[in-house]
């Protein structure tokens, strides 16, 4: 039977691509404060503002491709029964050949009605939304990100996904965005492994779980840990 692996990643897997973090202080973000570009107040104060920062998100990420970290995991399937789990919005990781992809806090490349967020539509061609773009049910749509402020819809599906790893993977995050941060937590069995992949030194004291440190950045330690593991599970 294959292994079921889990693999949670943040701003840092992206960021090995060249895409501007939030904390990046030279980054994308570094002119524009949250407020402004990032909460549902600011899509009604300043509705043109906010469609203009999504289009440049947009605009950026079209020119960035997958990196060593990303396509260590699409090459997981080959083996493994693989699930990412990603606060990140880009869509690096479909880029890179993964089939199982649960995005928290939203998609860069689609757009969704401001009245029902359950109505999805794709950015098929370019980077830019209209500004005065509407979906079938006659709303204005905006980008399909979850803003500040907002709830995690789906963040219950990822929790009852990491509830049957046989393995979590944490790479490029600080545990430090919550609510996202605590689906460390909800592996089912203590003895589950999880593995941590970040240069820097994430808050970890609350995990229970045996809990390997691998301090490099994803692009680095991916590929380094799924060799590993595949020597162990492929067989």
């Amino acid at each position: 039977m294959k292994p079921r692996i889990v693999v949670f990643t943040g701003a840092g897997v992206s960021a090995d691509s060249g895409i501007a973090t939030f904390r990046d202080a030279n980054g994308l973000w570094a002119n524009y404060r949250v407020e402004d570009v990032c909460t549902p107040e600011a899509l009604q104060r300043n509705r043109a503002q906010v469609i203009e920062f999504y289009n440049m998100r947009r605009r950026e990420a079209l020119t960035k491709e997958p990196n060593a970290g990303h396509l260590a995991i699409a090459s997981m399937e080959e083996w493994a029964d693989v699930c990412v789990i990603t606060q990140n919005v880009d869509n690096l990781h479909e880029r890179a050949g993964s089939t199982r992809v649960l995005h928290l806090h939203g998609e860069l490349m689609k757009l969704c009605s401001e009245k029902n967020h359950d109505l999805v539509y794709d950015i098929n061609e370019g980077w830019e939304q209209d500004l005065d773009a509407r979906g079938e049910d006659g709303a204005l749509l905006r980008p399909y990100i979850v803003f500040f402020g907002e709830s995690v819809p789906m963040f219950d599906p990822a929790s009852r996904i990491v509830e049957h790893a046989d393995i979590l993977i944490v790479v490029g995050t600080s545990l430090a965005v919550y609510p996202a941060a605590s689906l460390v937590y909800f592996v089912r069995d203590r003895k589950v492994p999880i593995y941590l992949v970040d240069p820097g030194t994430p808050d970890t004291n609350m995990i229970r779980n045996p809990l390997t440190h691998i301090q490099e950045r994803g692009s680095v330690g991916l590929p380094q840990l799924v060799e590993q593991l595949k020597n162990e599970f492929a067989k």
